[in-house]
């Protein structure tokens, strides 16, 4: 067998280093003073050089973004992935695997999951041709964990189906065909409450929603929510 090797020159080893410590400066620039506030010219002065040597590797403030975005989404699906390897089969306990992976990177990785999931950059919109993939990784472990769990029958359908219009029902046929899956409508809608309510907990810890002093075990209070996540997904 013919193995492919691929060569890395010393050029290319350096600007695959140049482009990972702008990444890393850009990290502290914004958990220090936020998305809005990230500058390339910033970054050149604490990278020690001009500015216009990081226009060679990123061309605009947008583009960084879109890269610390592309970034932050993968770092979160890694961490999914990484906490689901060697977890059990069991659908129920991967669901709360997955979401106290994500708490746990949220919280380690505050200013990262708010450029994610806070207050829109002004100006700024990600492009969806570079941050839906990367941005619907974990969005797309929890659909499948419900659909495995539906396929095993641990889902009890509710006594009466959700209110799901002849529109929503389409949107969920065309999810159902794109990611080649097997869930009724009113298991998608369970599964979209999950995904709402998983991240909307997540984000009151990360944001001190609830107060400073209203919670003293706000590791228990997520645990809570957890079990909310089963109950709302009729496990």
């Amino acid at each position: 067998m013919v193995r492919l090797v691929r060569v890395t020159t010393p050029r290319a080893r350096a600007r695959a280093q140049t482009m990972s410590d702008i990444l890393r400066i850009a990290r502290e620039h914004l958990a220090t003073g936020g998305a809005s506030a990230l500058s390339l010219r910033a970054v050149a002065r604490d990278l020690g050089v001009v500015s216009s040597a990081v226009y060679r590797y990123v061309r605009s403030r947008d583009e960084l973004l879109t890269l610390l975005v592309v970034d932050g989404y993968d770092a979160l699906g890694d961490a999914v992935d990484a906490a689901l390897a060697d977890a059990v089969d069991d659908p129920v306990e991967r669901l709360r695997i997955t979401a106290r992976a994500v708490h746990t990177w949220a919280l380690a990785e505050p200013a990262w999951y708010g450029l994610l999931f806070g207050t829109p950059v002004p100006g700024y919109t990600a492009p969806a041709e570079r941050t839906v993939i990367p941005g619907t990784r974990v969005i797309l472990t929890l659909v499948r964990i419900i659909a495995e769990a539906h396929a095993r029958q641990l889902l009890t359908r509710p006594a009466v189906d959700p209110p799901v219009s002849s529109t929503l029902s389409r949107d969920f046929t065309r999810i159902r065909d794109e990611f080649d899956m097997d869930l009724p409508d009113w298991a998608l809608a369970r599964a979209l409450t999950v995904w709402c309510t998983l991240f909307g907990a997540v984000s009151f810890d990360v944001f001190d929603m609830y107060g400073g002093d209203t919670f003293t075990d706000r590791g228990q209070v997520f645990e809570l929510h957890i079990a909310a996540l089963e109950s709302l997904l009729g496990a």
